[in-house]
Formats: structure tokens, C-alpha cells, sequence
């Protein structure tokens, strides 16, 4: 057993390495463009990187840890957090990881259990995000910043982002979430120095910041076995569970799906609309109902987009949100199983799970990633 646990301590390790050095090339190429094929890649350009892969990572261990000691506290076997490399060597973009999990090896019994280990994790990533962003907020550096990275915007002159930031320049934009905004608002100084949203990935301490705000409001999703369906599920029990995250995840699939279509373009809409039917049906397959219903389900959720596409043209959806859609709809369940004791949590539990799920709609971007 002994030998067995050293192994994987080395397997833990070994994944954390890779993982540190594939975010490193990420993030020096996030900042600079610089690909490590290049002739002039340096050391200097690999340290650069290590702006963004420090203050991730850190988030990232946090967050597991956070997990992995409140697991241990109440006797439940967990292992350590294993870390995800991936990075595709520069010839797509990527943040050089997937994230990190734990695997809890026994069954948690009872709600308390559930809470605790999973509100843990996301509120320490979340003080260290916030931790992230505050640097990054007051220490940005001066405005020439972004000719350093940029250096054919000096041609375009002062007003450059009216030329560089074109519809269908195939430009990457990060979509802030409320508590970005706010801070922006409270902590920069000098506003000529805070970036335009197309340039915050040039900007390590600020993209890692705003990922960690992403990731905390991925896990504290209130459906299914994520962080925020165990704090759901701790507050209200199994069968309120059920109705809210059924609901929930009902809506994530009609904003993903909404994203599809393009209100200009009369054949998008005859084209998504069948489509999007099928994806929603193949998406409610595991929810607890007949097929007749979930086709009904499906059916309505296509109407409601069609309604939205014609009479609020100023909503549009995200489709991005699908692939999560997907994980969650056909891997991960949108249900919680009911513990063996179910006792209601005490009122301090209720207090920070309500805390937690205020957190999760600072840090929601309903379109975090854009490409214009």
C-alpha cells in the first residue's frame, strides 16, 4: 500500500510539472505571440510566461486543496488534486491545463458532508482570484504596454481600436462578469492604462484573474454534482434540487442554443431550428421524465429561441455554453443522489451557502469568451 501511495505522489507530481510547463508556454504565448518554434525563443520569452502560469496555479492548487483537506477533516478518502496539461504547442490557442480534480474514494454520507467539501474548494480559489485580479488591477503597466505587443497599432495612431477591432477580424474578446467590472471600476486609477477587452490577454495577471472567476462560476453551478449542486443541494434538499437544476439546466440549454442562430440570415434560422430540437432532445436523454415529454420539452425550447430571435433582437445567446451543456447533460447528470443522512444544514452553513451562490453570479459571464 505503502509503495502503491509513493507512485502516486510521483503521478501527482509528474502532472503538476507538466502542467506548470505547458501554462509557462501559454502564457508567454498569450502575452507576446512569441511561439516556442520560433528562432528567437529564449528563456526570457518562457519566463514571461511564468505571469500567468503562477497566479493559475496557484488558484487551481488552492481551489483542490480547499477540497482535498475539508475531505480529510471529515474522515472521506480523497486523493490529491490531479492536474490537467493541455496545450496544443501553439497551434491553437489554449491555457495550457484543463484544471485540476480529486477523486473522493468512498461514498459521502451525509448532506453536511456534501456542503462542506463541496463550498470548499470554490470559496479559497476565490480569495485567490480576487487576490490575482487586485495585483493585476493596481499594477498595470503604462499605456505603451500594448505597442510592445502590438507594434502596427502606432501606425493606426491614437485611435486604433476603431481599425483593429473590426467584425470579423477574427479577434479574441474576454466578456466580463460583474465583480471584473467592479473592480476595474474601484482599483484602477488611471484609466488610459486599463485595457481594452481585446488586450487582456496580453495582460497575464489580469487573464489568469478573470479565469479564475470563470472557473469559480463553472463549479458553482447549482446543478448536478458540481461545487455549487452540492451547496444547492446542502441548502434545499434532493427534491428542490431537482426542480431547480432541472430548471437551470434547462435555460443553459436554450442560451446555448440561442447563440446558434443569425438574426440576419433567414436560412440560420430554418437550418438551427430542426437542429437545435435534436441537440436539446440528446441533451434531456437523462433527465427523469418520458420521451413524449422530453421531446415536448425540447420542442418548447426551440419556440422560446424562435420567439426571442424575432421579438428581442438585442438577446443573443452563447453558443459556447453547449460543450459544458453537453458534459453535464450526457456525463455528469443534472441530478444529486440523496445522501444517507439528511439532516438540514445549521444556519452558518445556510449563511455561506447562500454567500457562495451570491459569488457565482458576480463571477457569471454569460458570453466569457467571444471571437468577433
Amino acid at each position: 500500500m505503502e509503495e502503491k501511495n509513493r507512485n502516486n505522489i510521483w503521478l501527482h507530481l509528474g502532472l503538476f510539472i507538466f502542467t506548470f510547463i505547458a501554462t509557462t508556454f501559454a502564457g508567454a504565448e498569450w502575452r507576446f505571440g512569441e511561439l516556442v518554434w520560433m528562432e528567437d525563443y529564449g528563456w526570457h520569452d518562457f519566463r514571461s510566461g511564468l505571469a500567468f502560469s503562477f497566479p493559475l496555479l496557484l488558484f487551481l492548487t488552492v481551489h483542490e486543496f480547499g477540497h482535498y483537506f475539508t475531505a480529510r477533516k471529515h474522515k472521506v478518502k480523497a486523493s490529491l488534486p490531479y492536474y490537467i496539461p493541455f496545450w496544443f504547442f501553439g497551434l491553437f490557442p489554449s491555457i495550457g491545463t484543463m484544471g485540476a480534480v480529486i477523486r473522493i474514494r468512498e461514498f459521502i454520507k451525509s448532506r453536511k458532508q456534501h456542503f462542506d467539501i463541496g463550498i470548499a474548494g470554490p470559496l479559497a480559489g476565490f480569495v485567490i482570484a480576487l487576490g490575482v485580479l487586485f495585483y493585476g488591477f493596481t499594477h498595470l503597466p503604462p499605456q505603451e504596454y500594448i505597442f510592445k505587443v502590438h507594434p502596427e497599432y502606432l501606425e493606426m495612431g491614437a485611435d486604433y481600436a476603431e481599425e483593429a477591432y473590426q467584425e470579423g477580424s477574427g479577434q479574441f474578446y474576454l466578456g466580463k462578469n460583474i465583480l471584473f467590472v467592479l473592480m476595474e471600476y474601484l482599483l484602477v486609477e488611471d484609466p488610459s492604462r486599463m485595457p481594452n477587452g481585446f488586450e487582456i490577454i496580453h495582460y497575464p495577471w489580469l487573464f489568469a484573474g478573470f479565469l479564475g472567476l470563470f472557473f469559480t462560476a463553472l463549479n458553482l453551478l447549482p446543478i448536478g454534482q458540481l461545487d455549487g449542486g452540492h451547496i444547492l443541494y446542502g441548502l434545499v434538499g434532493y427534491r428542490k434540487h431537482k426542480m431547480i437544476a432541472t430548471a437551470l439546466f434547462v435555460l443553459l440549454v436554450f442560451w446555448a442554443g440561442l447563440g446558434f442562430y443569425d438574426r440576419n440570415d433567414a436560412d440560420s434560422l430554418q437550418m438551427w431550428a430542426p437542429l437545435n430540437i435534436l441537440i436539446a432532445w440528446l441533451l434531456f436523454a437523462r433527465l427523469q421524465m418520458s420521451r413524449a415529454n422530453k421531446f415536448i420539452l425540447a420542442l418548447s425550447v426551440v419556440l422560446a429561441q424562435l420567439f426571442v430571435v424575432y421579438f428581442i433582437p438585442g438577446l443573443r445567446g452563447y453558443s459556447g455554453w453547449i460543450l459544458f451543456a453537453f458534459l453535464i447533460g450526457r456525463f455528469l447528470g443534472v441530478y444529486h443522489p440523496p445522501a444517507l443522512f439528511d439532516q438540514p444544514l445549521s444556519t452558518g452553513r445556510k449563511i455561506l451557502g447562500w454567500l457562495a451562490l451570491l459569488i457565482f453570479i458576480l463571477c457569471f459571464s454569460p458570453e466569457p469568451f467571444i471571437v468577433v
